[in-house]
């Protein structure tokens, strides 16, 4: 058997999850796919500029490892951007850092990845009503096309390729 997948942090999930070039046709369209955790190294290390290490503690893996996701997702990204394939992120090994949370009464809150793992919410903070929902990180298209979220009686919001 082979070894269990290690399951990347990720604080951020881009609402636009495909990119295509313009002047080339769908029936020619070739496109790349950009996983969430690669997506998630681009942004922390070309958009907030972060340091390496510090991009790597934030995501939960080692510096090599960061690094060869970074690369990866670069190499993508400029082989889409150079010859005219579309980009698609989507699926990937990660889980959510912070998950958000609304009431029946409409009071919404954010929960820690850390607090999330020791033991999820089971009451609203504010009005103490059991009656509670997730919310993120269900955005307007995701949950398609081999992505797996769910939430699951206290375990980890988490995204898998492969799985339907």
């Amino acid at each position: 058997m082979g070894r269990q997948p290690v399951w990347r942090r990720v604080d951020f999930l881009p609402q636009v999850t495909y990119f295509r070039p313009a002047g080339v046709p769908f029936a020619r369209l070739q496109e790349v796919r950009l996983s969430v955790e690669e997506a998630e190294a681009i942004r922390l290390k070309d958009v907030e500029t972060l340091e390496q290490d510090e991009c790597a503690q934030r995501m939960r893996v080692s510096r090599p490892t960061f690094a060869r996701i970074l690369l990866l997702a670069r190499q993508k990204v400029a082989d889409a951007l150079l010859n005219g394939k579309g980009i698609r992120i989507e699926g990937g090994n990660y889980e959510m850092a912070v998950r958000r949370f609304r009431c029946g009464n409409g009071h919404e809150w954010e929960v820690p990845f850390e607090v999330m793992i020791k033991r999820p919410p089971e009451l609203c903070p504010t009005c103490n009503t059991p009656d509670i929902m997730a919310l993120w990180p269900w955005r307007q298209g995701w949950g398609r096309a081999g992505t797996n979220r769910q939430y699951r009686g206290g375990r980890h919001w988490r995204g898998n390729a492969g799985s339907v």
